[in-house]
């Protein structure tokens, strides 16, 4: 009897790799000073303020993202490694933000949030904080709304992670919220005195 060739839908899926994407001929690396209010994507079909309106370069895209109500620096390349290297949490990229918040903080808020406060997905990895002078920066449009009987602080952050509202929540978990958050700086990036909608290059073996 006969043996009925076996049937190429039953033979195993071969698996195929993909092959990482070769570098740009012109990597190119973007420094922008996001304003608040803006979307850090480039098309939004709500009519919303996006990274079109003041990025004009072709084929980059952000490395990583900055909430809307947030301000300051972002990366934007288009590289794929280098977009990689920037956002891959394994590479604990440090990340620093002057953060502006409601009340005063105690020694043991600030050792909470050096610690790293239990959030609603768990505990956050040891930050670097202080408590600094009023930074002098470009005045936000909208401004802070502030309450006249509650005093304002201001704490310089660094976290090595990349949760989603990260600074907001840790923050708030200590009872500290943050009023106005602007990132200065990513791993050996930094805004340095790029005004709001402003953008430079940027080496991008950095």
């Amino acid at each position: 009897m006969k043996q009925r060739p076996r049937s190429a839908q039953t033979r195993p899926p071969q698996r195929f790799r993909r092959k990482p994407a070769p570098p740009p001929a012109e990597p190119r690396l973007v420094a922008l000073n996001k304003p608040f209010d803006v979307l850090t994507q480039f098309t939004d079909g709500d009519g919303r303020a996006t990274l079109r309106d003041y990025v004009d370069i072709p084929g980059v895209y952000p490395a990583g993202r900055l909430d809307r109500d947030s301000e300051g620096l972002l990366l934007l390349t288009n590289d794929g490694r280098l977009q990689a290297r920037i956002t891959d949490p394994k590479h604990k990229l440090a990340k620093t933000y002057w953060v502006q918040v409601e009340g005063e903080p105690s020694e043991q808020q600030l050792a909470q949030l050096r610690a790293g406060p239990e959030l609603n997905d768990g505990p956050t990895r040891p930050a670097e904080v202080e408590q600094i002078d009023e930074p002098t920066l470009w005045p936000r449009n909208p401004p802070v709304r502030f309450r006249k009987s509650i005093p304002t602080s201001w704490l310089a952050i660094t976290i090595r992670e990349g949760r989603n509202r990260q600074v907001r929540r840790m923050t708030a978990a200590v009872g500290l919220p943050t009023l106005r958050l602007v990132r200065i700086r990513i791993g050996d990036w930094a805004l340095d005195d790029l005004q709001p909608g402003e953008w430079r290059e940027l080496p991008s073996s950095s």
